[in-house]
């Protein structure tokens, strides 16, 4: 592994493993002004859930009260009659057999893709391609949807995908250091209470065993949730 830098670990002996309050965890991540960007604060929450097994397997999508600070590039697969309003929403590409095609062959500069149901049969063979990326379309996060301009225009805004990984972790993008912090306390407080409501049925015990909160070059900060 390559050597934390001196300001990341100048950084690290002022995080206690203590769990801070929402309040002061966030005036710590603020706290972090090392380096020359605007860093992005990443929330990150170790589940009580059995990964492997599929009914209990946590995803989503949500739209954060104050967005995540940096605009997301969308497509939308949809039929010849939505192309124009998909466009107007706010994506980049839109259409079927020619977005299919130019995906397969390696175009891949976008960030999500939305789907209306009725041509999922055409961009179903781009799982082997999109599934790897996180991009493939899917009713559970909310990117298979009869609305597609709806879908497009709030995920373009910054609405999130969020879904568990092999360890049982979920990590979401809840904003910029820059944010204000009462902001940023609201979108990590709405992230938070979504995943509480999206519990599996199956999940027992400890549900949210562990949240921490950081950004993109700075040490996590646990918060007491």
């Amino acid at each position: 592994m390559k050597p934390r830098s001196k300001r990341y670990q100048k950084e690290a002996e002022q995080v206690s493993e203590t769990p801070l309050s929402l309040e002061q965890a966030v005036d710590k991540v603020k706290s972090f002004k090392g380096v020359k960007f605007d860093q992005t604060v990443e929330c990150v929450v170790l589940l009580g859930i059995d990964p492997k097994q599929t009914d209990q397997l946590v995803r989503g999508s949500l739209s954060l009260p104050h967005g995540v600070g940096k605009e997301k590039k969308v497509i939308a697969f949809c039929d010849d009659s939505l192309v124009e309003a998909a466009k107007q929403a706010g994506a980049i590409e839109a259409g079927t057999d020619e977005l299919v095609k130019k995906i397969m062959d390696g175009w891949a500069d976008f960030d999500v893709a939305i789907a209306s149901p009725k041509v999922m049969g055409k961009v179903g063979k781009l799982g082997r391609v999109l599934g790897p990326q996180g991009k493939m379309p899917s009713p559970k996060n909310g990117t298979v949807t009869d609305d597609v301009t709806t879908a497009v225009a709030e995920f373009k805004a910054g609405k999130i995908e969020f879904r568990n990984d092999a360890g049982g972790n979920v990590h979401a993008v809840v904003g910029k250091q820059s944010f204000d912090k009462k902001k940023l306390m609201e979108n990590v407080e709405a992230f938070l209470n979504h995943i509480k409501r999206v519990k599996p049925a199956s999940a027992k015990g400890a549900y949210i065993k562990k949240a921490v909160l950081s950004a993109t070059m700075s040490p996590a900060v646990p918060m007491n949730v």
